[in-house]
């Protein structure tokens, strides 16, 4: 199966992405094919008003990288949403990254139908490098992330904050999110989700 990393860290040595980086060797450990890609390399503009911006045959006219990272996009069973914390939410690349995908769905593009059902039903990770460790300063990023996946079918199946400001100090965090990434990363493919409702059957053991 495949696992594709989105890194919206404009530093390419930064800690969220050597977290992306870490959770893509736990997949592969697994015998999974893992990509990684930065959004500043593929994403330059934020959304437009398609109603004025879409070409006549239907293809968004905003000339970058987006189309063939979609195309990444689709391809993969995992999808790995690296992002360091900025102003108590997600980087402004990975917000324009989603932000486009409506484009792409929408009925006026002549492949909406197709992107939208292999769009659906991944599984995905969440990764995030803050510099401070007070609890609440994830609750945006969560929140958001976790509202994405629920509108996507998307099982959510962790989400990993290591703390750190300099490149590669993540390292050093004494929770060990490296660690924790790895693991996330081993399960992302093949590990249990669950995300109970009143009406579930379970019968109250989770791991036989």
């Amino acid at each position: 199966m495949k696992a594709l990393a989105l890194s919206a860290s404009p530093r390419k040595d930064g800690n969220s992405r050597l977290l992306a980086e870490t959770v893509l060797e736990g997949a592969a450990s697994r015998g999974h094919e893992v990509e990684l890609a930065d959004l500043t390399d593929a994403v330059a503009a934020p959304l437009r008003d398609c109603r004025t911006c879409r070409q006549a045959d239907g293809a968004c006219s905003i000339g970058d990288g987006y189309e063939p990272l979609l195309r990444q996009l689709l391809a993969a069973d995992a999808l790995v949403l690296a992002t360091p914390l900025y102003w108590y939410g997600i980087a402004g690349q990975l917000k324009i990254f989603i932000d486009r995908l409506f484009c792409y769905i929408k009925a006026d593009y002549p492949g909406s139908a197709e992107v939208t059902r292999r769009l659906v039903g991944k599984r995905m990770a969440v990764v995030v490098s803050s510099e401070e460790t007070y609890p609440g300063s994830m609750v945006g990023v969560t929140a958001q992330l976790q509202e994405l996946a629920r509108y996507l079918h998307h099982d959510l199946v962790g989400v990993v904050r290591g703390v750190a400001n300099s490149r590669g100090e993540v390292a050093r965090d004494p929770a060990d999110p490296l660690a924790q990434a790895y693991g996330l990363g081993t399960r992302l493919l093949e590990g249990h989700v669950s995300d109970h409702r009143i009406d579930t059957v379970r019968n109250g053991v989770v791991w036989p």
